[in-house]
């Protein structure tokens, strides 16, 4: 993490000593939480709509803060304190976060997408840290906020940082790609989350390509093939000079055969999917992971791999150890026996109609039972969307459908347009649908629970887990 005295910390983050007295205090990391700040941190003191983050400063240093931040607007400062007084302490916090950077030997990946970006960066991480001392976003700190934070908890040696880089609106992403300066950027695909802000999925393919503003001259960006929308982005950004087809190379990865990366022979069992890179014959692969979507995932972080130097058996180490954030289609057994996929983190059109193709793909139970709740900030379409996803279900393959949510309503319309009557059900409470799950479903079966993080899905699981499935 960063260690700097403050007269440093001052200069980096375009701020002033409030007392040159305190210069030579040193800083050891930033928080922004006066409640978990570690003793000897430095206190961002943020603003938002509902808080603002000056009143709890006194407490900050009571809790063992070396300093603080203090913006300009606010004149009433606290006394006898080691204060740099700043313009704007989000914008100061940012200017501190890529001056730190700056002075580093650290090599940056970027990582953004509509799906499947916590994933990769999980998986390419973990190919990394075979042979680098590796640093990652942890959790959601993938915005404005989240992302200088994480390039602060940098250490000094690290070789590598894997930062997720997540948006809900054009010039988001170009923010946070200048404020990293990647050599590579990655951007998984191009989905319909957000289509509620920034209206069509030619608009969320320009927000992704957004990465390229701060991508290093002669950097590589690795990109999912298989979608048009990613050409047409590009395109256009040659065309408008802002970003010339010479100034970086690429790297296509997708399930086309036409891509640089693609795989073959892809199976699955409970626990892990398998492929093979390239056309029959190729080397085998592993991953803990379930889904033809995150063996795309696994590909893109082989084309990080291989970039750094790393052979394939450094890369397939990494690939089958790898620790995934949780809720990513977690395989959990409740204590009957019944096996639940947690896909509970987010979802999407997009990311529900490839979780619910690896439910209808899967072996080896008895029976299939789909667990969904809404999808969120979808815009004017929501409810066409929705039902979309329930035509999607395929009756031959799915048992029943449980859905839960006011938008999931029109979820359960789609489906029932094509399942038989009672097998698709609709409920206004997670443990009422938690007990109807656990009365239909026996042990040999597996239901997969997914829905948008604002739903918390992941509730339903701890209730069919308390039943004992």
């Amino acid at each position: 993490m960063i260690k700097r005295t403050l007269a440093e910390i001052a200069e980096m983050a375009g701020g002033k000593l409030h007392n040159d007295t305190y210069g030579g205090v040193v800083v050891h990391g930033v928080s922004k939480d006066s409640r978990t700040l570690s003793p000897g941190n430095l206190y961002i003191p943020l603003i938002g709509e509902a808080f603002d983050g000056h009143r709890f400063a006194e407490a900050a240093f009571e809790g063992g803060a070396s300093a603080s931040l203090w913006q300009s607007d606010h004149p009433e400062l606290p006394e006898g304190r080691p204060l740099v007084v700043v313009d704007d302490c989000l914008a100061a916090l940012q200017r501190l976060a890529a001056a730190y950077k700056a002075q580093l030997s650290v090599r940056i990946v970027g990582i953004t997408g509509s799906n499947g970006k916590t994933t990769t960066k999980d998986l390419t991480a973990a190919v990394l840290s075979t042979a680098y001392s590796v640093h990652k976003t942890s959790g959601n700190y993938n915005n404005h906020i989240g992302l200088p934070l994480t390039l602060l908890e940098l250490s000094e040696d690290s070789d590598i940082a894997v930062l997720e880089m997540g948006m809900s609106g054009r010039g988001e992403i170009e923010l946070l790609s200048s404020l990293a300066g990647p050599e590579l950027a990655v951007i998984t695909n191009i989905g319909d989350a957000h289509l509620l802000q920034l209206g069509s999925r030619e608009e969320i393919a320009r927000a992704k390509t957004e990465i390229l503003a701060g991508l290093q001259p002669g950097g590589t960006l690795v990109y999912n093939g298989d979608e048009p929308l990613m050409e047409l982005a590009l395109a256009e950004l040659a065309q408008s000079g802002d970003r010339p087809v010479d100034s970086y190379s690429r790297v296509r990865f997708g399930a086309g055969t036409g891509n640089d990366l693609f795989p073959s022979g892809i199976s699955m069992d409970r626990k892990e999917s398998r492929f093979t890179l390239g056309a029959a014959g190729g080397r085998e692969f592993a991953i803990p992971l379930l889904g033809a979507h995150n063996v795309l995932n696994a590909l893109a972080a082989y084309a990080v791999g291989r970039h750094f130097g790393l052979d394939d058996s450094s890369i397939a180490k990494g690939l089958s150890g790898v620790k995934v954030t949780g809720m990513r289609i977690e395989v959990l057994e409740a204590p009957g026996g019944l096996t639940i996929w947690n896909d509970a983190y987010n979802a999407s059109p997009t990311a529900m109609r490839a979780a619910l193709a690896l439910l209808h793909e899967a072996k080896g139970f008895e029976r299939k039972y789909a667990c969904l709740g809404d999808m969120l900030e979808l815009g004017p379409d929501e409810a066409e969307l929705h039902r979309e996803v329930g035509r999607f279900l395929d009756p031959a393959q799915v048992a029943g459908v449980f859905t839960f949510g006011p938008l999931s309503l029109h979820l359960a319309e789609g489906a029932k347009e094509r399942f038989p009557e009672g097998t698709v059900w609709h409920f206004r409470e997670k443990e009422e649908l938690a007990h109807a799950l656990q009365a239909v479903a026996s042990p040999r079966d597996v239901v997969l629970i997914k829905g948008s993080r604002g739903m918390r899905m992941e509730q339903i699981a701890a209730f069919v887990m308390q039943l004992g499935g």
